[in-house]
């Protein structure tokens, strides 16, 4: 068995994890104490921690639990960090933000690794700075593969990790602020401080720290400006409004209540502020918005298939339970009564 004190811990490495928070270590820490082993494997690589940080710093005080070690080849650091991104965003319950930074920062190491792809231990190929690893597909296209979504949402999750490491390069603390939902921003937002001075920084986070309602007006993006191309949209939940499209169904109205909940009323503030709104957001910007628009339609529409698809996976016996059976298939007819009344409205 491996020294535990020979393993070393990375900063860069264990940045790229997302912290237990003090329940969740306690838990953890229980745990080990009850089954006197380690269930899983801490993974390394050259000695460095790739995947097990608070399970060792767990062992550092226990030393009567047995624990295994896996050292995995790779061939260099920048495939480290994919490798520590990619195992990340195998997990369940990644907040949307974490889930962006962490393709983001897979696919800017994986791109700057000069060995084989992540997940090919076996292989190493050498290329140049600019020769795509796989003859076949581009990086992107092999990230965008393993999660689920398109090549373009790796390019923009990339843009968008940019920004949140210029912001915590700023203001340390800035990183898991944003990437907990903490602070409220739109992919736009977070991506253009990567382009933004580092002392203009601390005062734009310290202005996005505040509820949108008491930030300051911002002056309309020209198109030619505007280099991101996804989630500039408004939020979901921050805006509804009256007259939007209602879905057709023949489902028991009680039911139907129960699974969507109740509409939002606006008070006569909130209209005022909604109308200013999009009066600022399509003002001289109509193609770039109209853009961006497209790319939030389609980028709900895969996260939509990819939420649907971990959930019966991981969860298939939902589907031998009637109850569950039935949800599921009101929740089907009723989309597709949407999505037939959009067609017919608007198309």
């Amino acid at each position: 068995m491996m020294n535990l004190n020979a393993l070393k811990i990375d900063p860069e490495f264990q940045g790229k994890i997302p912290p237990l928070n003090a329940e969740e270590e306690h838990i953890l820490e229980q745990n080990m104490i009850q089954e006197r082993r380690l269930l899983n494997p801490l993974i390394i690589w050259n000695g460095y921690i790739l995947d097990g940080h608070s399970r060792y710093r767990i062992l550092k005080h226990h030393p009567e639990i047995a624990f295994e070690v896996k050292e995995i080849q790779l061939p260099d650091r920048y495939a480290a960090l994919a490798w520590i991104c990619q195992n990340q965003l195998g997990r369940r319950n990644l907040d949307p933000e974490r889930r962006k930074f962490l393709m983001g920062k897979a696919y800017e190491n994986e791109k700057l690794s000069v060995g084989a792809p992540v997940g090919n231990q076996n292989k190493v190929n050498q290329c140049g700075q600019n020769v795509h690893i796989d003859l076949h597909k581009r990086t992107c296209e092999r990230i965008a593969e393993r999660n689920g979504v398109n090549s373009k949402f790796v390019q923009r999750a990339e843009k968008y990790a940019k920004g949140v490491d210029a912001a915590e390069a700023a203001v340390p603390g800035a990183m898991e602020e944003i990437l907990t939902g903490h602070i409220k921003a739109t992919d736009a937002e977070i991506t253009a401080l990567a382009q933004t001075p580092k002392e203009e920084i601390p005062a734009i986070i310290k202005e996005l720290r505040k509820p949108k309602k008491d930030r300051k007006a911002k002056k309309p993006t020209s198109p030619e400006k505007s280099d991101v191309a996804a989630d500039d949209a408004p939020d979901s939940n921050e805006v509804h409004t009256e007259d939007e499209i209602v879905p057709v169904s023949n489902s028991p109205p009680d039911f139907k209540r129960s699974i969507q909940g109740h509409k939002r009323c606006l008070t006569d503030e909130d209209r005022k502020r909604l109308r200013q709104s999009i009066d600022n957001r399509h003002h001289k910007t109509t193609v770039a918005n109209g853009s961006i628009m497209m790319c939030e339609v389609q980028g709900a529409k895969e996260d939509f298939i990819r939420r649907w698809n971990l959930i019966f996976k991981d969860y298939p016996d939902v589907f031998e339970d009637n109850d569950c059976r039935s949800a599921i298939l009101f929740l089907i007819d009723d989309t597709s009564a949407y999505l037939q009344t959009i067609k017919e409205r608007v198309l």
